[in-house]
């Protein structure tokens, strides 16, 4: 194995790391940051983001965190793609980080590890996974151009995703799960005054059916339990998401859902590790969030390097 230090290792590409790796690196700490995939995260999945400041006519996701990285990699981030982290512990004044085929040292852990979509588990949806079965309209969309389509609830993620598809379908059909949504209410107005979309509110997704692909979904409603199949050639399902802590677990505390829990600054139970964005225990989730807990982590760090290691040895 080979073995890779750095002052700061950050483990996940979002904007909440790519903006920790800004600050880090710009700060003259070495800093390695490893990706699992490529850098972005969920929010270059979205087709259109208008509520980051800077950008009046909204941009698109993956341009957005195209310039994130750029940023970082101007002040010398060693950035490491497709790179996953299977394990960290602290190990004397280090922690060490295990990969799938590589590990490394670190005097200070920022996680930026983010979320991964949550699954419904209805009959079906593992059946027609990348058969009609989506978590990534940005993605697949323009492989259903003109045909008919679902969009599994009605949050921001719902709306937004579903709002890019309306540019390559002949129509989106929203199932909500409350009786009403959740989005943000400009979300909302735009996508009801669309002739292409139809919203069934209060109602439960039963099944997703088809021989090869998708050709149907079978919903309830929820207050007369009355079920009917509605014919769809794509199902696209924004049900929330799920931290990405599994491989923390044992090692730092997390609230029962699995989201790191930290102070105000960032520091999680184990010190020298901190955790930023979409994987800490809080209420808002938004872009613009993840990267002030980045540049607070990584004041915090630096400090923490400063004070607890570099003067003591």
């Amino acid at each position: 194995m080979n073995t890779n230090t750095a002052d700061v290792i950050i483990i996940g590409g979002g904007p909440g790391g790519l903006s920790t790796a800004i600050y880090t690196s710009r700060g003259g700490l070495n800093t390695i940051l490893l990706e699992k995939n490529i850098c972005g995260g969920l929010p270059a999945t979205t087709d259109l983001i208008e509520n980051y400041s800077g950008f009046p006519d909204g941009i698109n996701g993956m341009e957005l965190m195209e310039k994130f990285k750029k940023q970082t990699l101007r002040f010398g981030t060693n950035i490491i793609e497709f790179k996953e982290v299977k394990k960290i512990e602290p190990v004397g004044k280090k922690i060490k980080i295990l990969t799938t085929d590589e590990e490394y040292y670190a005097y200070t852990v920022i996680v930026a590890s983010g979320s991964i979509p949550k699954k419904l588990n209805v009959p079906g949806e593992k059946k027609y996974e990348s058969k009609g079965v989506s978590y990534c309209a940005t993605c697949d969309g323009p492989l259903y151009r003109d045909k008919d389509v679902a969009v599994i609830g009605c949050g921001n993620s719902g709306l937004q995703e579903g709002e890019a598809l309306l540019n390559y379908v002949k129509s989106v059909t929203f199932i909500e799960f409350l009786p009403s949504m959740t989005a943000e209410s400009i979300l909302q107005e735009r996508l009801q005054k669309n002739k292409k979309t139809n919203f069934l509110l209060n109602h439960e997704l039963i099944s997703i059916n088809g021989n090869n692909d998708v050709n149907s979904m079978t919903v309830k409603d929820r207050q007369t339990n009355e079920e009917k199949k509605i014919e769809v050639s794509g199902i696209f399902i924004y049900a929330g998401f799920l931290p990405n802590s599994k491989f923390l677990e044992g090692v730092v505390k997390l609230d029962q859902l699995g989201n790191i829990i930290t102070n105000e600054n960032m520091e999680t139970s184990i010190p020298g590790i901190y955790a930023v964005g979409d994987i800490r225990s809080k209420k808002v989730r938004q872009i613009d969030v993840a990267c002030g807990e980045g540049t607070i982590a990584a004041i915090s760090a630096n400090d923490y390097i400063k004070e607890k290691i570099k003067n003591t040895n």
